[in-house]
């Protein structure tokens, strides 16, 4: 079993777990600010606070501890929010930020707003909300944590998908396979990036090349023709009734995932030819050539439109 199954340990009165603080970086030129908000949060379970004076010593923590969330001012001498905004979601995406707002500066508010920031908060009303925001944050925080612990907790998971066309829920299915992958703590980041280009091409000829038969040669000349086409044949028949379905077999051994489409497939005479090079440089052969790459077994039923991939994720996997 991972160590991440093992039971947390509660302080005793407490319905906290030892486990990994929140840090919540406050980022304010103001030292008076610094005192505040430290009181307001004082005493409150599952947070660590640390703080920088200023926009360019926020940037640094940033780089040199990512936090799990960021308190910043808005206006601040050396860099305003708004520029801090940008710059963490530039570099650290996952780490959402809480603006402090004086009154009168909504406008700028909104635009750090569209730039990605999480929330805001006036200023003036830090003593009322500060509290319960941070707390709907640490909400997030756990769930998310406790979601990671379950994932570790897995020893063998078995899935069944049924999706339609639709490239967005495609991309959603490989996040949440990787994040499936990712739990067992077997394989190093290489190579989960490997199984999750593997995974994205296999959906993406199903449903490109496959549910809506749309040839990758109209792509060697002018990409938008092949994109237009297969969003014109999303919405005609027989194609817009297809589907994908994914079958995901995982274990502590090894991952084996089937993904079939209802196209009419192709020849699987070449499949068993040695790879080539040359591929790459062929938009048509470049994802069979990562899949059989980043795979370890690869077959294809015999009318072409199922693929099966196998990943052996411990040495003694049944080769």
């Amino acid at each position: 079993m991972s160590a991440g199954c093992k039971d947390d340990v509660r302080t005793p009165g407490s319905s906290q777990t030892t486990g990994r603080l929140m840090k919540l970086l406050v980022v304010d030129d103001s030292e008076f600010e610094h005192q505040v908000i430290a009181r307001l949060l004082q005493g409150m379970e599952g947070v660590r606070v640390a703080f920088a004076s200023g926009g360019v010593a926020g940037l640094e923590a940033v780089e040199s501890e990512t936090p799990d969330v960021i308190l910043t001012d808005l206006f601040m001498p050396d860099m305003d929010g708004l520029e801090l905004v940008q710059r963490v979601r530039k570099r650290r995406p996952g780490v959402p930020l809480i603006l402090m707002t004086a009154f009168g500066s909504e406008d700028v508010a909104i635009q750090a707003l569209r730039a990605g920031a999480a929330n805001y908060l006036p200023k003036k009303d830090l003593a009322r909300d500060l509290v319960g925001m941070v707390r709907q944050v640490l909400d997030v925080f756990n769930a998310d944590r406790r979601r990671q612990q379950l994932f570790q907790c897995v020893e063998r998971r078995e899935s069944t998908f049924d999706i339609g066309n639709d490239p967005n829920l495609v991309g959603s299915l490989v996040q949440l396979l990787q994040e499936e992958l990712d739990g067992l703590g077997v394989l190093d980041r290489p190579a989960q990036i490997r199984i999750r280009v593997a995974l994205q091409e296999a959906l993406v000829n199903a449903l490109y090349h496959g549910n809506l038969e749309v040839s990758s040669e109209l792509r060697q000349e002018d990409e938008r023709i092949f994109f237009d086409l297969a969003e014109a044949r999303r919405d005609r028949e027989p194609y817009k009734s297809r589907r994908i379905r994914v079958l995901t077999r995982l274990d502590r051994r090894s991952a084996t995932f089937v993904v079939s489409d209802q196209g009419p497939g192709f020849d699987t005479s070449r499949i068993d030819q040695p790879i080539d090079p040359e591929d790459l440089l062929r938009i048509g052969g470049r994802g069979l050539l990562l899949i059989r790459t980043f795979m370890d077994e690869v077959t294809f039923n015999s009318t072409g439109n199922t693929i099966t991939m196998v990943k052996r994720l411990s040495p003694d996997a049944d080769a």
